[in-house]
């Protein structure tokens, strides 16, 4: 997906959408910006704001369209429980992507870093590389970096850094076999959605 200026975009969407914008630095100068503004905008309409959530959401994952819309049409599809309502399944589509699962596990700084890891055969799945970003884990299946990869200047320093994040509870880690897996199921608890989800199938829904 072809990303436009990143402040620019993340001032329209929201900090979270971009890594590099999430900063005490980004944050001082929107708000010195609103400020300069002033505060006399209409609020959005329900579209407009049903339409910046789905924005905020398709590019915190890097998707184009094509790709979110298809999401979000398999995620209507599902029967809604209390357990499994349209929008738990559409969290949980996007959060199983490879990419975004290297992304958790700390691998890459960002999903759009994850993404090109993958391509590039850095990572395997069960043993077997694997060029899918869009790839969907299970449960069960070991992720792991190819052993012509392990020594790039790519993975330096990983235990360490390994050794201070925090991993969600849906993923594990072994950070001297250098491999890891998915172990259950993420939820809106284990990992926070990127936006109001609910509104985004409300978009779709029009």
């Amino acid at each position: 997906m072809k990303v436009g200026p990143k402040y620019k975009i993340a001032k329209r969407l929201g900090p979270s959408v971009f890594e590099k914008t999430q900063t005490q630095k980004f944050a001082i100068a929107q708000e010195r910006g609103e400020r300069t503004r002033g505060r006399r905008r209409r609020g959005p309409t329900e579209y407009g704001r049903q339409l910046l959530e789905k924005q905020k959401v398709r590019v915190t994952y890097g998707l184009s369209e094509r790709q979110f819309s298809s999401y979000v049409a398999q995620a209507m599809k599902t029967h809604a429980t209390a357990e499994h309502t349209p929008a738990d399944m559409l969290h949980r589509f996007l959060e199983l992507r490879l990419d975004n699962v290297v992304y958790r596990l700390g691998l890459a700084p960002t999903r759009r870093a994850a993404r090109q890891m993958v391509s590039h055969g850095h990572i395997t799945v069960d043993g077997r590389k694997t060029t899918i970003p869009s790839r969907a884990m299970h449960v069960g299946e070991v992720i792991g970096i190819r052993d012509g990869s392990k020594s790039l200047p790519l993975f330096e320093n990983y235990g360490e850094r390994f050794a201070e994040m925090s991993l969600p509870q849906w993923l594990t880690w072994d950070a001297k076999k250098m491999q890891g897996g998915v172990a259950g199921m993420p939820s809106t608890e284990s990992a926070s959605p990127a936006g109001d989800l609910i509104s985004v199938l409300s978009f779709y829904s029009r």
